[in-house]
């Protein structure tokens, strides 16, 4: 291999940047801690066909990941979906506390002083983040996600958001962070929530963050119908002739249409469906995180 001597001031430029790249940032939109990838991983609808999930990666993720998930009533969607899916396609999907039984290991709710993004307020997770990691050194993945918080939230309130997530990635850089967006309101395209919504997920793009986009998930059926234009909401209801009422459903009439392939279980807020999907994406998530390609 043939050596290149490089003059002694480019060799003394390049520290400098170097040593300038590594400096903190008060920005919200600079990056922090350690990444899963050179590029964001970003989980939406597109990332709920479980089939396209290989066994190997399902197994690596049990094997590998250990995760904290805080949430209240529509952050639960994920774990009664999970807990239906067993029941549905087998034990290759089973979870638990603790990982134990060759179980993935999902600590459901195990924060104290916070329930989820936004309860008791928009810091208090940060706080109780950091007190259970201290505590739980073994975990190495950190999830939370919103309960109704992002529709009122201004862009302030997002960057606040964004700047304590960035900060626990600089300083537990051997932990997965997990952004996520606030579950559709009904307010459509041109309401507050979709605007916070795409703060969050133009945030993760940029910088190379791992997104689960709940909102996302909510505006599609499993066809890849969207719904996104007809204001649909967190129960699924849409509007289907544009008059600005909600006359539909497209879980419902998915579901109708669709004899066996999903399952019942608990969805808050919503239809079994949507946390049918949620489960995918999901399990999606955790066969990335353990290093998965996703194709």
């Amino acid at each position: 291999m043939r050596k290149i001597l490089y003059p002694f001031n480019f060799i003394v430029l390049a520290c400098l940047m170097i040593l300038l790249s590594s400096c903190s940032s008060d920005d919200p939109t600079a990056p922090g801690g350690r990444q899963p990838g050179d590029r964001a991983i970003v989980v939406d609808h597109n990332c709920t066909n479980l089939s396209l999930i290989p066994e190997q990666a399902i197994i690596s993720a049990k094997t590998n990941l250990h995760i904290a998930y805080g949430h209240t009533s529509h952050g639960s969607q994920l774990i009664t979906g999970m807990s239906g899916l067993i029941d549905f396609k087998g034990v290759l999907y089973s979870f638990n506390n603790g990982g134990t039984d060759s179980c993935l290991d999902v600590r459901d709710r195990p924060f104290s002083g916070a329930s989820d993004l936004g309860y008791p307020d928009r810091t208090a997770w940060e706080a109780a983040t950091r007190q259970y990691l201290d505590a739980n050194p073994d975990i190495n993945v950190i999830i939370w996600s919103w309960c109704g918080q992002v529709s009122p939230a201004s862009e302030a309130d997002i960057n606040t958001y964004l700047t304590l997530m960035s900060g626990l990635e600089a300083d537990y850089p051997d932990v997965l962070f997990v952004y996520m967006t606030g579950h559709l309101d009904g307010t459509g395209l041109g309401g507050n929530l979709h605007l916070r919504n795409e703060q969050i997920r133009d945030y993760c793009r940029v910088n190379n963050k791992v997104l689960y986009d709940f909102a996302d998930i909510e505006t599609y059926d499993p066809d890849g119908t969207y719904f996104g234009d007809k204001i649909p909401n967190d129960n699924c209801d849409y509007d289907t002739d544009g008059n600005g009422t909600r006359d539909g459903n497209w879980a419902i009439e998915w579901q109708d249409a669709h004899p066996g392939e999903w399952y019942d279980c608990i969805s808050a807020h919503s239809q079994p469906l949507n946390a049918n999907l949620k489960a995918y994406a999901a399990w999606w998530l955790w066969a990335r995180l353990a290093g998965w390609s996703g194709s």
